[in-house]
């Protein structure tokens, strides 16, 4: 029997993440040098990864980056309506992680742990920790 998606394979999962993230940066409006920054990928490797059959691997670091935004886009989704959801990683934000910075800024700037902050405050506030 042949699967034309195996969930074990890390190909298969870079195909998945790869289209969730490329479909979130979609939604969130991002440009393309800050949707490559958040992956942690050139402009131009995120070109050819954004497109079906990338045949690169994902580090660690990119794959937890991609989980991270799957997981803070989600948490997005449950906590706020959907116009605010859509705009909120790039509107200025107040909140204690960013200080007058917008969230996608300070993902950029201060890397995987940042992300992983951002997906526990808004898990937070939604009531989920």
């Amino acid at each position: 029997m042949d699967i034309a998606l195996q969930p074990n394979r890390a190909e298969d999962r870079n195909a998945v993440a790869l289209k969730a993230y490329g479909r979130i940066v979609q939604h969130w409006g991002l440009t393309l040098a800050e949707a490559a920054a958040l992956s942690d990928m050139s402009e131009s490797t995120w070109k050819r990864a954004r497109k079906p059959g990338y045949p690169g691997d994902l580090t660690h670091d990119q794959m937890l980056r991609l989980s991270a935004i799957i997981g803070i886009y989600k948490s997005l989704a449950l906590y706020f309506g959907e116009e605010i959801a859509q705009r909120w990683p790039t509107l200025p934000n107040q909140g204690p992680l960013f200080a007058g910075a917008r969230p996608v800024d300070t993902m950029v700037a201060d890397g995987l742990p940042q992300f992983l902050r951002v997906r526990t405050y808004l898990d937070a506030l939604r009531g989920g920790m």
